[in-house]
């Protein structure tokens, strides 16, 4: 905004009237105005902000006995207080969320692994000596006897017992949460008018 002349003297431009006290704005610069003091999570005490602590109390901190502490907005997005239409219900000074996500199993969206492996059976070429399979090899029978029936199938097959191991796709990393962001210098107004209800 420009700054308007005052007999022929240009006066500094100001943003409008005085702010409300506990007021937050952001600029782009890198320092808060006077009369402004960053929005950082700084405690302050009670007894030199009589007007800021009765607006925030301990809604942002401090033991309201002999301090309070200013908002915390390093690296937070600020979010309007209330539940919105099929959102969650959040309160005046909660904070959540996380800059990283590392995803659980039920996370994840319903998916297949292809299963590329073989089966490898003991056999020996030995005659056969038992009918216990337990530590046994499948022996070679002579050529001209038949193992095989041609019959229809009359007993369920049977389980094949193993492990198989699937390896895991991806390396179990956290993933960036953000959304695009512009960093801002987020500020509270510390003196000005005191708001009123009505």
């Amino acid at each position: 905004m420009a700054g308007a002349m005052a007999g022929g003297v240009a006066q500094p431009a100001h943003a409008g009237d005085d702010p409300f006290i506990g007021q937050i704005t952001n600029y782009g610069f890198n320092f808060c105005p006077r009369g402004w003091a960053a929005a950082n999570g700084a405690i302050l005490p009670i007894s030199s902000n009589t007007a800021l602590f009765s607006l925030y109390g301990t809604t942002f901190g401090g033991d309201g006995r002999t301090t309070f502490q200013l908002p915390d907005l390093r690296g937070r997005v600020p979010l309007g207080d209330g539940r919105g239409p099929g959102l969650s219900d959040i309160r005046l000074g909660e904070q959540g969320g996380l800059e990283t996500v590392t995803l659980t199993a039920p996370e994840l969206p319903s998916h297949t692994h292809a299963l590329n492996g073989s089966l490898s059976l003991r056999t020996s070429t030995s005659a056969p000596d038992t009918n216990d399979p337990n530590g046994a090899a499948l022996a070679t029978f002579p050529s001209d006897r038949n193992i095989y029936s041609t019959s229809a199938r009359d007993r369920p097959g049977m389980p094949v017992v193993g492990q198989i191991t699937l390896a895991n796709t991806g390396g179990g990393q956290a993933h960036e949460n953000r959304p695009p962001f512009l960093v801002m210098n987020w500020c509270v107004a510390i003196q000005g008018t005191y708001p009123s209800r009505s």
